[in-house]
């Protein structure tokens, strides 16, 4: 009779787990790879590397970056055992990896103030030659952020509200929309994260505002008797409109006014302040049916009259930065000849009433 093989063992059928002396051989290395690096960084050229922000040699191509180091002078970082270090929150192996590229990184670099891997010739006027635009804005470091500034305001720029410039005013908060570029151009990544209330999402709101911008200058083939102007995409083509047309408002219709000036601003609106907003706003004007009172729009709502009026408000605070040039141009339809159409007069009495309210 044969008999039964016996049961395998849990010991068996499982694969053991990793060895502790696996795991020790591994902190050794970690250990001896940090220690010579940082050897190498305290024993090398004394010219101000030390100081500089990790972040100052981040590439946009980087992944696994320790984010909770970036702001971190390498030598605050080169003071801490490593142990210490790999206990920070967020920072597992795979991060402590990515800082000893970065590490390695400024050792290599020729200098301080050039991190390695940065061209000599960055130019405005060539596209390709271009750097960290698109990037995600935790990957871009302040070498990149340094050649978007000096562009930028190169160009002309620094004095442009951040507000006017921006491609959407969703992710900036208002307190910053007419915030100059110049005052953050002035200052590094790590100044601007040091601000006070400036976190994360709002540093990073700046960040692709900048890109943003420097992508259009960096673009443009500058000309010494052409100037480039930055402005949303409606501006051009509505104060075109209102000058080649304001002088006769008599001969307006309210279709014209509807369609050349109420739509491109109610679009604006709904870029920077999304959809509800859009509704509300093309419901006062009228657009496509008779303007209802605020106590109906209100009821919709389910919010207070005041809350409605409140809301209207940040229309004319889009504007006021967007395009406060806007209350001039707007002006003489208002003061039209008699024989104006009424609805005419109507609906840029209320274009005037809500986006550039006395």
């Amino acid at each position: 009779m044969a008999r039964k093989a016996p049961e395998a063992s849990p010991q068996e059928t499982n694969p053991p787990p990793p060895r502790r002396s696996s795991l020790l051989a591994e902190r050794y290395r970690l250990e001896g790879t940090y220690e010579r690096l940082r050897r190498a960084l305290i024993s090398g050229p004394q010219d101000g590397r030390l100081d500089q922000p990790l972040s100052f040699w981040v590439l946009p191509t980087d992944r696994r970056l320790p984010i909770a180091f970036l702001g971190r002078t390498l030598r605050d970082l080169l003071a801490q055992p490593l142990e210490d270090l790999m206990q920070t929150p967020g920072v597992g192996q795979k991060k402590i990896l990515g800082f000893f590229d970065l590490l390695r990184r400024a050792i290599k670099s020729e200098s301080a103030d050039k991190p390695f891997g940065m061209p000599n010739d960055l130019k405005l006027s060539e596209p390709a030659q271009r750097r960290g635009v698109g990037a995600e804005p935790g990957a871009v470091s302040d070498a990149v952020w340094r050649e978007w500034c000096d562009a930028i305001v190169q160009a002309g720029f620094g004095g442009h509200a951040l507000g006017r410039v921006a491609p959407s005013l969703r992710p900036l908060p208002t307190v910053i929309w007419e915030t100059p570029l110049s005052d953050y151009a002035a200052r590094s990544l790590s100044d601007i994260r040091s601000l006070k209330t400036h976190g994360e999402k709002r540093v990073n709101a700046i960040i692709e505002v900048f890109g943003a911008v420097y992508e259009a200058v960096s673009t443009a083939v500058l000309h010494e008797d052409l100037q480039l102007d930055l402005t949303a995409r409606f501006v051009p083509e509505v104060s075109r409109w209102i000058t080649a047309h304001g002088r006769r408002p008599d001969r307006l219709t309210v279709a014209d006014v509807r369609e050349h000036v109420a739509r491109p601003l109610v679009r604006q609106i709904d870029r920077d302040l999304g959809e509800p907003m859009t509704e509300l706003v093309a419901e006062r004007l009228g657009l496509d049916q008779p303007a209802p009172t605020v106590k109906a729009q209100a009821e919709r709502l389910n919010v207070t009259r005041a809350r409605v009026y409140q809301l209207l408000e940040d229309c004319a605070r889009v504007m006021a930065v967007r395009w406060p040039e806007g209350r001039w141009l707007l002006a003489p339809l208002g003061d039209s000849p008699a024989d104006t159409e009424p609805e005419v007069l109507g609906l840029v009495h209320a274009l005037r009433g809500l986006f550039y309210p006395e």
